[in-house]
């Protein structure tokens, strides 16, 4: 299988974030799937991207080119994608990943989440998408969808994605993961 997970690339986070990152990735590894990320070196990204490659697992990294020029690339990946922008680079992890596995992030991670689920509940893809929320870091997030259902901004079709609180957990679905088909966006009053 392969993975694309959304993660800060932020190296300032809490210790508990980088021991989760780099447990993911040497699951990634053990089991044999391909990472493919956002192509960093730094913060929980680069963490588990290398925990992936100790592990003997194959990496794709995909990086813009205003960050490649940085210095910020994960030299030791398998493959590097090159990209124009951000929004080529999303669309270059999605078309290369089975699924999705979100660990905390910042904006860049909420707006990759944020678009897989559009993505998802538009029917442009069919993937599982998978909500990792390492001691409970997504709980603001998970209130706003509740908020959104209860002010019909969304439908309340928790199907689109599966909240994990521990690495086995998000497996575990993934391996049992069965497509459903993806219900209107629409309310019915909407489109009177």
């Amino acid at each position: 299988m392969r993975i694309c997970v959304y993660c800060a690339s932020s190296s300032a986070v809490a210790p508990g974030y980088f021991d989760a990152a780099r447990t993911l990735g040497r699951r990634i590894a053990e089991r044999g799937d391909t990472l493919v990320y956002g192509g960093a070196s730094v913060g929980l990204m680069g963490a588990l991207a290398m925990a992936v490659k100790t592990g003997g697992g194959y990496v794709i990294g995909v990086m813009p080119t205003t960050f490649q020029d940085r210095r910020l690339t994960f030299a030791e990946a398998d493959e590097i994608v090159v990209t124009e922008d951000l929004r080529t680079r999303k669309a270059a992890m999605e078309a290369r990943a089975d699924a999705f596995v979100i660990l905390p992030g910042g904006f860049g991670t909420l707006e990759e989440l944020s678009e897989t689920l559009t993505l998802r509940q538009i029917g442009a893809h069919a993937k599982p998408i998978v909500i990792l929320n390492i001691d409970g870091f997504y709980d603001p997030l998970i209130a706003l969808f509740e908020h959104y259902y209860r002010q019909r901004f969304a439908k309340p079709w928790r199907d689109l994605y599966h909240i994990a609180s521990t690495i086995e957990g998000a497996f575990t679905y993934l391996d049992a993961y069965a497509p459903t088909s993806t219900p209107p966006k629409w309310f019915e009053d909407d489109l009177q």
